[in-house]
């Protein structure tokens, strides 16, 4: 039996084992990454929780990974490289390498340094065996010519390769989808709704999250982060009628997590 809507403390990688395989509609999630800032001192075994994630997943079902990487012995560990071709070898196919660009950076460059301002990390999106289910492409990009066609006669190319007179040509629409560089505001008060979500050290934005549940799920479906810190992915879930699962391995962010989880079903309550 899947566990809906709750928040399950313990490690991930043992917890996944007793779920349905085939069970999960979408995942979203930031693994605590490289060394760049310890997690309670709890292990972080990747190459098990691929693998779990792969088998709970729904044929079609997306997995959205937001990671980054540390700068180790004067390089960039690449890590998170590693970890899509890990993904890639399980069985995931690699649906899209996007872009979390954010407007300010916690380690600005100086002018006598050697490495440019870091304001990005990655957000593989993973589908299982066949391109995703569910796309719900975000269309907020306006066009320039919105409402026209091509210039002069309206041709295509027929089978053959001939060049051709048509009427079918639509105009240009006033919204398109967006590109894969999404870009957020972060910091104190912005990225997240609630104060409560800054008692953890390291929380995506809630647009960002909104955003990609809109994109790859349905009204109903089950969206699980297994490593859900303070809770982010799981009350934007609650927030839109999907179906959550968190697991957390600290009993501190567990707590965090169903406490801001609470704070949507309160006031769902309340209409």
């Amino acid at each position: 039996m899947l566990p809906e809507n709750k928040i399950l403390l313990g490690d991930c990688a043992k917890i996944l084992q007793d779920f349905p395989e085939d069970s999960v509609d979408l995942i979203i999630t930031s693994p605590p990454y490289d060394e760049l800032r310890s997690y309670q001192g709890f292990e972080f075994n990747f190459e098990e929780i691929a693998k779990q994630l792969f088998r709970v997943l729904k044929p079609g079902g997306v997995l959205v990974w937001v990671v980054g990487d540390a700068v180790i012995n004067k390089s960039e560990t690449g890590s998170s490289f590693e970890q899509a071709l890990y993904f890639k070898n399980t069985g995931f196919l690699l649906h899209d390498t996007m872009i979390y660009e954010k407007n300010t950076s916690s380690f600005p460059a100086r002018r006598t340094g050697n490495r440019y301002t870091q304001i990005f990390e990655y957000m593989f999106v993973f589908s299982k065996l066949k391109p995703p289910k569910t796309a719900n492409l975000i269309c907020d990009k306006k066009n320039k010519w919105v409402g026209w066609t091509n210039w002069g006669k309206k041709t295509h190319r027929n089978v053959e390769g001939e060049l051709i007179e048509t009427e079918d040509f639509k105009p240009v629409p006033e919204l398109s989808p967006r590109n894969n560089i999404w870009k957020y505001s972060v910091g104190g008060g912005i990225g997240q709704k609630d104060k409560l979500a800054y008692q953890h050290p390291a929380t995506f934005p809630e647009l960002l999250v909104q955003d990609h549940i809109n994109s790859w799920s349905m009204p109903g479906d089950v969206v699980l982060d297994p490593m859900c810190g303070s809770g982010t992915a799981c009350k934007v879930a609650a927030q839109l009628d999907r179906k959550y699962i968190g697991i957390e391995i600290s009993a501190d962010y567990c707590l965090l997590a169903e406490k801001r989880v609470q704070l949507v079903l309160d006031k769902k309550g309340e209409k």
